[in-house]
């Protein structure tokens, strides 16, 4: 089976018999993300979100109402890194007997002891972090970010043949919902700089991709095989210092700016899930420089680009205190990312790099190529000499304390349910 199948779980007419999973806009039943949750009785353990509810995973498999599926239990507690480890096979065979469960009336009354509402549980990280890669694959933001800096040459040379990343801080990933603390750092002043709390505090609008079965040292993945390594998706804001960048970023990079948080959605969403949100890779411009070799599949090329519609929304303390909604700031398309995922851990591997089940990417902040598609406020002030005006008059360049920023995905295409992320959230505090 190609890994961009499409199958019965997919179909829009599907039926769950739990009561709001019809319809659900983030966790319908042709969904089924996994992640890690505690509810009181016992430890952290894998569930899967349906509907308003979560589904204990860990009790359904030690209960036997996944036959053939109960060896699959020693893997479900704790963290989801040995479950993502086992791939994709493992991965279609439980998709499948959870929609199976699930679409049954007749089961409903043997699998309703298992479903926790969502409100009363606590979200875990669903895996323990080894390694972060931050990759830098937005081209319009590489391109609106570098036309601040040098108008006359947005992209370096080397961006349309090698797909730019760093090395994150593994240590501060954490949970949509975890507060911000505003991080301090050397910034740059006349003729020397100073010490303090960044003032260019900023969000940056990624996907998260979670990496599942691993590979040995020295032995690259090929970009035909990198979909196999491939374990699932998440929302991930990767919060930075603008003015600590600025200073300190040449020669080597991102060091302070960068690792102080990094947060992500608590669910991961599968590539199976996507299979009807797959498309062609971004479509490069004419004269462009086609992938070298180790990066050129038909495949990838054809089914490996994403589509999601993505939504960055702030609500400041004065709206939640004048009980207002947050408002909407911008929003693009996960389409414009220049090199598709699978490219991503190709490359990450290609000089013999281990990844490790539960290694986390970024993508690198997606932005739009035009105006309201930004993907931070960076962009969307213009370095901040263009400050927003919020519908309350409240005016921004860059957050402050009290701001509470959520950033949001949808899959939507004709035919297929829409599927979500859920949310990830953060709030400045000082």
């Amino acid at each position: 089976m190609s890994w961009w199948a499409i199958d019965h779980t997919h179909d829009v007419n599907a039926r769950c018999w739990v009561d709001g999973a019809d319809g659900h806009p983030n966790f319908p039943v042709q969904n089924l993300p996994l992640g890690l949750f505690a509810d009181g009785h016992g430890g952290p353990r894998a569930g899967v979100a349906i509907g308003g509810f979560v589904l204990d995973l860990a009790g359904v498999l030690e209960a036997g109402l996944l036959p053939g599926l109960e060896h699959l239990e020693e893997f479900t507690r704790e963290r989801l890194n040995e479950l993502l480890a086992l791939g994709a096979e493992v991965r279609r065979e439980l998709r499948h007997a959870l929609f199976a469960l699930l679409t049954d009336e007749t089961q409903r009354e043997v699998t309703e002891p298992f479903l926790v509402q969502h409100t009363v549980v606590d979200m875990y990280l669903p895996c323990e972090v080894g390694d972060y890669t931050d990759f830098y694959a937005g081209i319009y933001h590489a391109m609106k970010v570098g036309s601040l800096f040098r108008p006359d040459n947005p992209l370096l040379p080397n961006y349309k043949y090698v797909p730019i990343g760093y090395h994150g801080r593994a240590s501060s990933v954490v949970l949509t919902g975890t507060p911000v603390k505003r991080p301090l750092g050397q910034l740059p002043g006349g003729d020397t700089p100073c010490f303090g709390p960044t003032e260019r505090l900023d969000l940056e609008l990624e996907i998260g991709v979670w990496v599942g079965p691993g590979n040995a040292l020295g032995t690259p993945v090929s970009i035909a095989e990198a979909h196999e390594h491939i374990a699932g998706f998440c929302l991930l804001n990767d919060w930075s210092a603008r003015d600590v960048q600025g200073w300190e970023y040449q020669p080597l990079g991102p060091f302070l700016a960068k690792n102080f948080m990094t947060t992500v959605s608590p669910w991961i969403v599968t590539p199976e899930a996507m299979a009807p949100f797959r498309g062609p890779a971004f479509a490069r411009a004419e004269g462009d420089p086609a992938p070298l070799p180790y990066l050129a599949d038909a495949d990838d090329q054809a089914h490996g680009g994403l589509s999601l519609e993505l939504g960055v929304w702030l609500q400041t303390k004065a709206m939640r205190d004048a009980d207002l909604p947050e408002h909407r700031l911008s929003g693009g398309s996960s389409q414009a990312l220049y090199w598709t995922v699978q490219q991503m851990l190709a490359h990450h591997t290609v000089g013999g790099c281990n990844l490790q089940a539960g290694d986390l990417f970024g993508t690198g902040t997606i932005s739009g190529a035009e105006v309201g598609e930004e993907g931070s406020l960076l962009e969307l002030t213009s370095g901040g000499k263009t400050p927003l005006v919020l519908p309350n008059g409240e005016t921004r360049t860059f957050l402050q304390a009290g701001d509470r920023l959520r950033i949001s995905a949808e899959a939507r295409r004709a035919g297929f349910a829409t599927i979500g992320f859920g949310d990830c959230i953060g709030e400045v505090i000082d």
